[in-house]
């Protein structure tokens, strides 16, 4: 056949079946602004690395990241504050995010706490200064191989890694994104956005960097793994609905789906691939949160990682990844509780023991804190098996309180340094209570919130999920939890004896003096760990408004 011939045959089909023209995509720049904020303060960050002379950047960066963090949380308030967290709420740029309350709370909670974590990244006045710089917790040159003449060189000229500012800046916008996503593959693009600049922040430690590229590269293999388990069950829930959105996957669970396409008929029966891949996609969700058994990366990636990473991580992570699992389990499988819920009542109840019983064995601190916060997933675990409005609203509670007393004792962990860097071996901090009352005093009031003692924050998070979890009929889980609970316990007050009640050794650490950064950092954690504990009526009422999602 002639060119002419087929041409005309085009021209003939296109005449009679013209294509409808494509719609611009429509976007509530508005209600997606918290996020579009912090992307363009990380793209400007990328911009400033490339353009503002070396010796200006960090104060540049540190400058740019705060008024952006500030910024982004001053719009999820003005969001909030207009309605769209209650009757306003519902799903933007075109059914890829939902902006509803617990988007905005767990939005306002990842936007804080990473503001917090920011004082600590910024941190430069607790080594001893080297060649007359002052030095912060990350390598002086990334890309220098740890103990080379490079490494050396570049310490020598005072460099800094200020790249870490966006990279905290890229990852606190996927953490935005992934508790609010209404698509999968919005969710899917989140996580990667979040988990990548981590992976690359747990190997700039400056100190222990062999230590610290190791735990990146585990933190990364397995979380690869995990994504991959994730994309895997993605693909099987698209094949199940014929849809990436949340609203359509949950109609077509239960049945109540409208316009019904012959392809899309034959795989609906189809079980197997609705159970296979929420299977998948919640275990991927698991994995971020730090649950047995999927916790393996934990207690490396914690100790391996620099001490204000750990923090950061430790907090944010979980805030972001409980939205996502939540709003999965309320949003999408609702028709599948009766599945869900007794698989998700054992990984609770071997996260809750594994975590408590194995921390009683660690010799270091930030293993302690590690397993600490495995037992403190099982924990949220339960709030989440609630299945009621209560349960929602508990968790988000749960979250908030966490992150704060989280980030507040890593900031605790990088003062207290011997000649090697920080000193995270549990013997170190014996009598540490005797040489600086304060800062041990403030430690322990970390752990007791962390055990959950009265008139901390700890203890009204927990009592709020074991009430949500018992009303919700899961009566045998809270037993357990108060069990796990009583174990934590044990190891929390043991440090806390062996602060006050032990004689301090000679050669023992030093508590370095921190910048006003760092003591920021730790006073914001002791007040809102005293404020949710001894008034938390108001902060339990704005999670009970904000709980819940859009459909």
């Amino acid at each position: 056949m002639s060119a002419t011939a087929v041409h005309s045959l085009w021209t003939t089909a296109a005449a009679a079946d013209p294509i409808g023209k494509i719609d611009a995509p429509k976007i509530e720049y508005g209600q997606l602004s918290p996020t579009l904020i912090i992307i363009g303060a990380a793209i400007i960050g990328i911009l400033i690395e490339a353009f503002v002379p070396r010796r200006s950047r960090y104060y540049v960066q540190m400058f740019l990241s705060v008024v952006a963090l500030v910024a982004a949380f001053a719009a999820v308030v003005a969001l909030a504050a207009g309605g769209y967290g209650t009757t306003k709420a519902g799903i933007a740029a075109m059914g890829a995010i939902a902006v509803d309350g617990p988007a905005l709370f767990l939005q306002g909670t990842i936007l804080l706490a990473a503001l917090v974590g920011l004082f600590t990244f910024a941190e430069r006045r607790l080594d001893p200064q080297a060649h007359g710089n002052r030095v912060d917790s990350f390598a002086a040159q990334a890309a220098a191989v740890p103990g080379s003449e490079s490494e050396q060189k570049a310490v020598k000229a005072g460099f800094t890694t200020t790249e870490v500012f966006p990279l905290l800046l890229f990852a606190v916008a996927g953490m935005l994104i992934f508790p609010a996503a209404n698509d999968l593959l919005t969710l899917f693009v989140a996580l990667e956005v979040f988990s990548l600049p981590l992976y690359l922040l747990c190997a700039l430690a400056r100190r222990k960097r062999l230590m610290s590229q190791e735990a990146a590269v585990k933190y990364f293999l397995l979380g690869a793994f995990a994504s991959a388990f994730t994309l895997f069950g993605i693909a099987l829930l698209y094949g199940y609905a014929g849809s990436m959105s949340y609203g359509t996957i949950a109609s077509v669970v239960d049945g109540t789906v409208q316009n019904v396409t012959p392809a899309l008929a034959d795989t609906m029966g189809n079980d197997a691939l609705l159970l296979v891949g929420s299977a998948l996609i919640v275990m991927g969700l698991l994995f971020k949160v730090g649950a047995v058994p999927f916790h393996m990366w934990t207690p490396d990636v914690y100790q391996g990682a620099p001490t204000p990473v750990t923090g950061f991580m430790a907090a944010a992570t979980k805030v972001a990844a409980f939205g996502a699992l939540l709003r999965i389990l309320y949003v999408v499988l609702p028709g599948l509780r009766w599945d869900w819920r007794p698989v998700m009542w054992a990984v609770a109840i071997v996260t809750m023991l594994a975590g408590a019983v194995v921390a009683i064995t660690q010799t270091d601190i930030k293993r302690l804190l590690a397993y600490s916060s495995i037992a403190h997933a099982g924990f949220i675990l339960a709030g989440v098996i609630a299945t009621t409005p209560e349960g929602i609203s508990s968790v988000l509670f749960y979250l908030a309180a966490y992150s704060f007393v989280t980030i507040g004792a890593f900031a605790v962990v990088t003062l207290v340094r011997d000649a090697g860097g920080e000193a995270t071996h549990l013997s170190k901090w014996a009598g540490l209570g005797r040489r600086s009352p304060l800062v041990a005093a403030v430690f322990a009031v970390f752990l007791l919130a962390f055990a959950g003692i009265p008139l901390t924050s700890g203890f009204s998070g927990k009592f709020a999920v074991f009430k949500a979890a018992a009303e919700g009929g899961a009566a045998p889980l809270v037993v357990i939890g108060v069990i796990s609970s009583a174990i934590a316990a044990f190891f929390y007050i043991r440090v806390i004896v062996l602060m006050f009640f032990s004689e301090p050794r000679p050669e023992g650490p030093t508590v370095a003096v921190p910048s006003p950064l760092t003591m920021t950092a730790i006073g914001v954690g002791v007040a809102v760990t005293v404020v949710l504990g001894v008034a938390p009526q108001y902060f339990l009422d704005l999670a009970g408004q904000a709980g819940v999602f859009v459909r």
